[in-house]
């Protein structure tokens, strides 16, 4: 059966973050909680997708932006769904939303030592850069 890609809504939430905890590569933190996807999904309406086996989600992807740049989260697959052009094909979708709403650059994060995910993306296009770091600052612990 092929895998229908679908907007994903905060309906989902227990699905994606058991996904998310079942992938490598995927950083979670306070930010992920129900309410702080909830957000972010109201946020950004239709740039996020999930892959979807019947009814079970087996893919994500959090899409969003800021005006000016596109970003993207939690790309992950089942990794018995992998190989089948699931994590590109949600890629395309998120990539096709952004560029609807007039961006037309994307960042994603991603871990230095996630070289398999590094590895996904350049098979994509995308080029890591080495000339930039990220700088964090929690202005608040579980503000949801």
């Amino acid at each position: 059966m092929q895998t229908l890609l679908r907007p994903l809504t905060a309906a989902a939430y227990d699905q994606a973050i058991a996904l998310w905890q079942a992938c490598e590569g995927i950083g979670l933190s306070d930010a992920d909680s129900r309410c702080g996807i909830t957000k972010y999904l109201e946020r950004n309406p239709g740039c996020s997708f999930g892959a979807w086996d019947g009814e079970r989600l087996v893919g994500t992807i959090l899409g969003g932006h800021d005006g000016r740049r596109g970003y993207i989260h939690h790309l992950a697959v089942h990794p018995d769904y992998r190989k089948r052009g699931i994590g590109r094909r949600l890629a395309e979708a998120t990539l096709s939303a952004l560029k609807a709403e007039g961006i037309n650059k994307c960042h994603l994060f991603i871990f230095n030592d996630n070289a398999e995910g590094i590895g996904f993306w350049e098979s994509l296009g995308w080029t890591l850069r080495k000339d930039i770091s990220v700088i964090s600052l929690v202005l608040e612990k579980g503000t949801c």
